[in-house]
């Protein structure tokens, strides 16, 4: 027979202990069990699986299943089965019923007779035939077996009725393994891991298990909301928000930090009592960068909307950030004083005032 299993042959011996201990396709289910599945891939590289693809031939009630590999699994003692289908091998389905739809499961099946008392060592695969119904369901599957295709077979069905519709009456059932490691190729597949940091592709998006679902990998980053603590470099004439708009959000990947933020002054924010030029504005970073650095990104300050001064923003010490002017003000008016932003520099602020940045830096972890 073209449907082949590996230790079956009832001449050896020590066939459980060899399949308990096979190094092939072992996706792990527990210490010493695997997943049952057919091994993935196909001549051309186009596909997931093209192993056991079940094609019906047009206007027919046949059709054939294609080579390829796959593992049993039954329980932990008695280890997994490693089957191959060398040839392309014919299946027929029986008629359809005359009045009702029914739905037949294809499957890989073991048949092993120390365990079932069947009197078979074979490997096969077989139709499991439902029951026809105004609403069929799907007939289970055999105790030792790996579903690998639902057929829905038409009231009236026959090769002298134009056969099965094969294009709409297939439903795949088949799922893949691969060996401890390898990355899962899966389509709907609902089984949780094996294990913390498996993974697995979900039609073409990379997923880790992290010991309780499956997460999309790599992780993408999140924004956060985040209120910089508004201090000056002198450590005097420290201002507050008062009723200022705050809002500022950044986001980490892997080791850079994005960061965005907006103040818009209120008529209760306090720019710093008894300030002078050398009390320059320091704001807390959202993360702690790796190093102090002169140039991180820009930002626009604005008075009205026809006077706004662009800055520099650097970072001075790892945990904070401040703003060097870098431009004239747009309206052509001078300004007060140039250097670092404080509350006197570019201007003397005032209600309705704001600060509108962007940074990106290394973090420092």
């Amino acid at each position: 027979m073209p449907v082949r299993s590996g230790w079956l042959s009832p001449d050896g011996q020590s066939r459980e202990d060899t399949r308990l201990v096979s190094l092939g396709a072992l996706t792990p289910t527990s210490p010493v069990a695997t997943r049952s599945g057919v091994l993935p891939g196909s001549s051309d590289g186009q596909y997931r699986i093209s192993g056991f693809t079940l094609t019906g031939t047009t206007g027919t009630m046949s059709a054939t299943v294609s080579p390829g590999r796959a593992v049993v699994q039954s329980t932990d003692v008695r280890g997994a089965y490693p089957v191959a289908l060398t040839e392309y091998l014919p299946l027929t389905f029986t008629d359809g019923n005359s009045q009702y739809d029914r739905i037949d499961l294809v499957v890989l099946r073991i048949h092993d007779h120390d365990h079932d008392g069947e009197g078979r060592y074979e490997a096969a695969v077989e139709i499991v035939e439902g029951t026809a119904a105004a609403l069929p369901s799907i007939p289970p599957a055999p105790g030792l077996s790996l579903p690998l295709y639902e057929v829905r077979v038409p009231a009236g069905a026959s090769a002298g009725t134009g056969g099965i519709p094969w294009t709409t009456s297939l439903t795949g059932r088949r799922t893949a393994t691969v060996s401890a490691g390898g990355i899962l190729p899966v389509t709907t597949d609902t089984a949780n891991g094996a294990y913390p940091g498996q993974y697995r592709d979900l039609n073409g998006q990379l997923q880790r298990w992290n010991g309780t679902a499956w997460a999309d990998y790599p992780v993408l980053p999140t924004w956060q909301s985040w209120t910089p603590v508004w201090t000056t470099s002198s450590g005097s004439a420290t201002p507050s928000y008062g009723n200022a708009m705050v809002s500022c959000r950044y986001t980490k990947y892997g080791r850079s930090v994005h960061c965005n933020f907006a103040l818009v002054f209120g008529s209760t924010t306090n720019f710093g009592s008894s300030p002078t030029p050398s009390d320059n504005w320091r704001f807390s970073l959202p993360l702690p960068a790796a190093t102090v650095q002169s140039v991180v990104g820009f930002a626009e300050l604005g008075v009205d909307n026809t006077s706004r001064v662009i800055a520099r923003v650097q970072i001075p010490t790892t945990t904070t950030f401040e703003m060097m002017i870098s431009s004239g003000r747009s309206s052509g008016a001078a300004l007060a004083n140039t250097g670092l932003v404080d509350s006197l520099t570019p201007w003397t602020w005032a209600n309705g005032n704001a600060v509108l940045g962007t940074a990106t830096y290394e973090a420092a972890s």
